[in-house]
């Protein structure tokens, strides 16, 4: 009978390639956020998958991105460096339907890791004609020396399970190290939070998403329920309008749609109560983003 094996799989690349939605997809279950804007994922967030022969963890990073002028910015880069420095084998998604310089950025870090780079082409469902994947495979085997090279689509689920039977492979002999019922290492609370930005970056436009932030208050469960106080704190006045809305209508929309997610993952009634509130450049200052709840590496 082999061992068994347990290790930390680094999931990376550039902002909005899918890394969260395929760690969902192997999970089976929502453990990050996930929008059509950049910088959505902002935290290290561990999933535990357990399974007879091997526990995977994956560690959800922020895309690693060029622009880091604010504190936050170069926060997360930081982050995604560390878990790179920790990781036994890393997973670097790309969308194959396109490649950027921010790619390339990424493919420099890795080039330096001394843990061995899975390379994931994701989105392959968007590939026409299928001729053009064979072009992009080559492509790819002529930019480092991976690994392996597997084309996938997180969201349709393509090519996950031939993933997840060869990471094993790369994770170091060891017993689990998280209890089998566990699949994350973040808090409930952290995941209401979570939702409820997520529920604020599809609502709002442009680049107020990146400028607002979710900070849990008070959360208890009891009998009737669970109860949620929960500030959303954004940078300026005019930002707070916009959140708020006419006659509070979006704040009430985002409020709605977080409640009922929430309510629906804890298979239980949900109160949930949003201020929103303005803490100048917080996003700028690391002593705030400390205070908000932010990993510093």
């Amino acid at each position: 009978m082999s061992a068994y094996r347990c290790g930390l799989v680094a999931v990376v690349g550039r902002p909005n390639v899918g890394k969260s939605t395929l760690i969902n997809a192997v999970m089976g279950r929502k453990v990050s956020i996930v929008t059509a804007k950049p910088q959505t994922t902002r935290h290290r967030i561990l999933a535990v998958h357990t399974g007879a022969d091997a526990q995977i963890i994956f560690v959800d990073t922020p895309g690693l991105h060029r622009k880091a002028g604010k504190a936050m910015n170069r926060l997360m880069n930081r982050t995604a460096a560390s878990a790179l420095a920790d990781a036994d084998v890393v997973l670097f998604v790309s969308d194959v339907t396109h490649w950027t310089v921010e790619d390339d950025d990424v493919l420099r870090r890795l080039k330096t890791c001394r843990a061995p780079v899975i390379a994931l082409l994701n989105k392959v469902d968007k590939v026409h004609p299928k001729e053009a994947l064979l072009v992009a495979l080559q492509t790819m085997s002529e930019r480092h020396d991976f690994a392996e090279i597997i084309p996938i689509s997180a969201q349709k689920r393509d090519n996950l399970d031939q993933l997840m039977a060869i990471i094993p492979g790369y994770l170091p002999e060891s017993p689990p190290l998280f209890p089998e019922d566990m699949h994350t290492d973040r808090s409930p609370d952290f995941h209401a939070a979570e939702i409820i930005r997520e529920k604020l970056t599809l609502v709002l436009h442009q680049e107020l998403p990146y400028g607002l932030t979710v900070q849990v208050e008070r959360y208890v469960t009891e009998a009737s329920g669970v109860s949620i106080n929960a500030i959303i704190w954004v940078e300026r006045d005019s930002q707070k309008g916009i959140v708020v809305g006419k006659n509070g209508g979006v704040l009430k929309k985002i409020g709605r749609a977080a409640r009922l997610e929430i309510a629906e993952q804890l298979h239980r009634p949900v109160h949930l109560e949003l201020w929103v509130k303005v803490k100048s450049n917080w996003a700028d200052n690391e002593k705030d983003l400390l205070s908000l709840g932010y990993d510093v590496p």
